[in-house]
């Protein structure tokens, strides 16, 4: 099934894709896709280099899938951040 995601959503959703801190499952939390239909839309929206770029970092980053992390970080979000809800994100535009 596609979803239908708005330009704003898109922008948001590349950009917590480059974030190392941001896992797949934030990802997957608040925009409902998966890990792989991040990466197809990171190859659809980005420039071919930037996204090779993009999927070597992914790769070798152990913060963007959660079982890769550490035990002690078991949260999305920086404790200091505010809070956010699903799609909502304050003060943003």
């Amino acid at each position: 099934m596609q979803k239908v995601l708005s330009e704003t959503d898109i922008d948001r959703i590349i950009e917590m894709a480059w974030e190392d801190r941001t896992p797949f499952d934030a990802i997957t939390f608040q925009f409902g896709l998966s890990e792989a239909e991040v990466k197809a839309l990171m190859k659809k929206e980005l420039k071919f280099s930037s996204y090779v770029l993009w999927r070597k970092r992914v790769e070798s980053c152990t913060t963007k899938h959660s079982a890769k992390r550490i035990d002690g970080i078991n949260r999305f979000k920086c404790s200091l951040q505010r809070v956010i809800s699903n799609n909502k994100i304050s003060k943003r535009r």
